[in-house]
């Protein structure tokens, strides 16, 4: 009886190890990463997401979209040799070009199809907008131009700080520029290395900013893209996604269902306690299972959260000695 009541307590403390993880992981996708932002009242023109038209064929339009002379942008970003710089569409009508000097000093253009509101491109260490820095360029409403760096150092609005971020700018002053339809956000910044593949997230919002606070955005997306080949991937969080389905039925259905049954099913002995056993065994596979995806989930994504980690391995380590206690009271 002690026993049953052991390992239905020791049962219960696992569920809350996990709960609590569930609690601490942050719910920054990629995927799915949002601003909350301040409320615009304001009647804006809006078109529902219009203002980027997605390019149907991009590598026909290669040559349209990256053809564009960029000599309005005046220098230093204008006088780039068209040799010298790399073009690439990466999402829906947004192009980048940047050149990469042999002093790490690397020349950022973005550009996409502009109406109203503000496009911004962020850089992120896995793909995630918290902690990420990205510059974010628009022309309000009286058409004077606006350039800032955001730190997104949360989702709420308060948090995503203007003026703020990791971005090592030159004293280059960024620029945004109006060309035909166009709009043209330019920087320069100074990295300790040359970039190689490097997460980057892409946003735009149809509505202005208000007093430097941006507005929520109507689209957005998060890809891999290699500045030492020019090549664009999407960011696979299919592990991510298994990894959290693993334990929430291991932690959060099978391990709670084991506990149950040896709580109201004592009356069908030895039923109850094959049934405890095996359902709880097999809660423990699944746990484990989701401990080994999310070590893979951390090498691949570089998802640094310490939190998380660490009550899920601790968890695992409990389960580890319940699994243990239960084999040495079967064997004695």
């Amino acid at each position: 009886m002690a026993t049953s009541r052991f390992r239905l307590s020791f049962s219960r403390i696992l569920v809350g190890f996990y709960l609590l993880c569930i609690f601490l992981e942050p719910k920054d996708f990629a995927t799915e990463a949002k601003f909350e932002v301040l409320n615009h009242d304001s009647a804006d023109p809006l078109n529902n997401g219009s203002s980027i038209s997605t390019a149907g064929n991009v590598d026909g339009g290669r040559y349209e979209l990256c053809g564009t002379d960029l000599s309005f942008l005046g220098p230093p970003y204008g006088n780039i040799s068209a040799s010298n710089m790399v073009c690439s569409p990466v999402w829906n009508n947004f192009v980048l070009r940047y050149y990469q000097r042999e002093d790490k000093v690397m020349t950022i253009i973005l550009s996409a199809i502009y109406t109203t509101g503000w496009v911004g491109i962020g850089f992120s260490r896995n793909g995630m907008m918290l902690g990420s820095s990205a510059m974010v360029g628009w022309f309000n409403r009286k058409g004077h131009a606006r350039i800032k760096q955001y730190y997104l150092q949360g989702a709420h609005i308060s948090q995503v700080i203007h003026d703020k971020g990791e971005l090592p700018l030159t004293n280059i002053p960024p620029l945004v520029a109006l060309h035909g339809p166009m709009i043209y956000l330019a920087f320069q910044a100074k990295f300790e290395h040359r970039l190689g593949r490097q997460p980057i997230i892409l946003a735009f919002g149809t509505r202005y900013p208000t007093h430097l606070h941006l507005t929520k955005h109507d689209d957005k997306t998060a890809v891999w893209f290699d500045f030492s080949q020019a090549s664009v991937s999407n960011i696979d969080i299919t592990q991510k996604k298994n990894h959290g389905i693993l334990g929430i039925m291991g932690w959060g259905l099978f391990l709670p269902t084991g506990a149950i049954v040896a709580r109201y099913l004592k009356h069908k002995d030895p039923l109850w306690y094959y049934l405890h056993a095996g359902i709880q065994f097999l809660g423990f596979i699944l746990g484990l299972a989701a401990v080994v995806l999310g070590v893979q989930v951390y090498k691949t994504m570089n998802a640094d959260v310490p939190a998380h980690r660490g009550i899920g391995i601790f968890a695992l380590v409990l389960s580890i000695l319940q699994v243990c206690s239960s084999s040495l009271i079967l064997i004695l």
